[in-house]
């Protein structure tokens, strides 16, 4: 099979987890080719992989965007982001597309008539078992206040979704290809929808067909171990004695303004700290209890850890679950939220608000992890679930169904290139 993956790269979190699916199938088996924005040395292995440099809104737009509560996309952005695609599935002429949080693959797949897999947390589906959404940082929330914004939130989640839908199903119609819905269809659509959760932890209410668990992606960079790492790592890795371990990391996406926050708390505590700062920040000098380093293998500091301290997303705090380590979530964007209301409601951590975060609130919450068994023992259930889903070898299993697919599972939105939307010519610079 030929087989491409096309990332966003709004995140560290939506390139790595596709590597590590990718690096799942057998090279002799496979033609494996991959498409994102810039592959960092960071995730990436030398000469790994067919490579094509396509286009991405730069991180930083993304993140203002998401702070001040606007769409991420216009449909001009997401015009050039299909004009690409196509380009590239004609050059490429795969079997299979498997994209993560690639909205514009909706369109751009279907106009090619090539089957989508859609990699997306199962805590955004429509069909997730949910009461209400939380609400993210939001502007409003200084204006109205907190109580009063989470009040009005779930009148207004409708209008928001359709309003955040609205260009990618604008295009949809260009192309003679019917309206997906809301966000949440956007967020979750493709011939196959696979999502790196469990059911334990993100349910999901009369799970589709065309829908699956492949377990919890987890991804940790190969870098060497800072100097202060022994020291650190012998230190007591037991939340009742008397200087615990916290690993600290807002990753590539967290609120970075909150670290500040989060440092000055924990050094009223008797606790030990591990910081990556991802290279977002320059900590300047640090006390003594405090270490830190651009990156650290995350998966041996969650292992040594009494704490993690994330941005609540799936990546991080996924990683400290599978090492039974509890996880203090301080979110920003909804996912954060999401991801961390699912953590939270399984008592294997807390969720703060990044959004006018104090320090005694930290402490507070840094304290009552630390101070009882109930977020260990929730954590390591947890873990224990975690154990039972290899995301890997279910990744594999599943692309083997695919060398005979069932026609039935196909998207039936599907038109033949011709019979529907603008011709787009292919453009050298897309593929590299």
């Amino acid at each position: 099979m030929r087989i491409l993956f096309v990332s966003e790269d709004v995140t560290l979190a939506q390139v790595v987890r596709l590597v590590v699916l990718a690096r799942s199938l057998k090279p002799s088996q496979h033609e494996i080719h991959f498409a994102c924005r810039y592959f960092d040395e960071l995730v990436f292995k030398p000469n790994e992989f067919n490579r094509h440099t396509i286009h991405t809104v730069d991180r930083e737009v993304v993140h203002k965007a998401l702070a001040r509560g606007k769409r991420l996309y216009d449909k001009r952005t997401l015009r050039k982001y299909i004009r690409q695609e196509i380009a590239l599935i004609e050059a490429i002429k795969p079997d299979l597309i498997v994209g993560d949080f690639r909205l514009s693959l909706s369109v751009s797949a279907a106009a090619c008539g090539v089957s989508l897999a859609t990699l997306i947390n199962a805590y955004w589906s429509p069909h997730a078992v949910r009461d209400s959404f939380p609400l993210p940082d939001h502007p409003i929330i200084n204006v109205v206040g907190e109580e009063m914004a989470t009040r009005y939130f779930p009148i207004a989640i409708p209008k928001v979704f359709e309003h955040f839908a609205r260009p990618i199903n604008a295009l949809r119609k260009e192309f003679g290809l019917t309206k997906l819905g809301s966000l949440l269809e956007v967020l979750t659509h493709g011939d196959h929808t696979l999502y790196p959760d469990v059911p334990a932890l993100a349910p999901i209410e009369d799970l589709p067909d065309s829908h699956r668990y492949i377990g919890p992606v987890l991804w940790s960079p190969d870098v060497p171990l800072p100097r202060w790492w022994s020291q650190w790592s012998e230190n007591s890795a037991n939340g009742r004695e008397a200087r615990p371990r916290v690993y600290v990391t807002m990753g590539s996406s967290g609120n970075v303004s909150a670290l500040s926050v989060v440092l000055e708390a924990l050094a009223e505590l008797p606790v030990s700290v591990a910081v990556a700062t991802a290279g977002r920040t320059d900590l300047g000098s640090l006390p003594e209890t405090v270490q830190a380093a651009e990156f650290v293998p995350g998966h041996l500091a969650s292992e040594r850890a009494s704490l993690v301290i994330s941005n609540g997303g799936s990546t991080t705090g996924y990683q400290a679950l599978r090492a039974a380590t509890p996880v203090l979530g301080i979110a920003s964007n909804l996912d954060q939220h999401l991801a961390m209301t699912a953590i939270e409601e399984r008592g294997a951590g807390i969720r703060l608000r990044a959004q006018g975060l104090r320090a005694d609130a930290v402490r507070a919450s840094v304290r009552a992890i630390l101070d009882t068994d109930d977020y260990f023992e929730s954590a390591r259930r947890v873990a224990e679930e975690f154990e039972r889903w290899d995301s890997a070898a279910i990744f594999s299993r599943f692309i083997a169904s695919m060398v005979h697919p069932d026609p039935s599972r196909r998207d039936d939105t599907k038109l033949p290139r011709q019979a529907g939307g603008p011709s787009y010519q292919r453009v050298s610079e897309t593929v590299s």
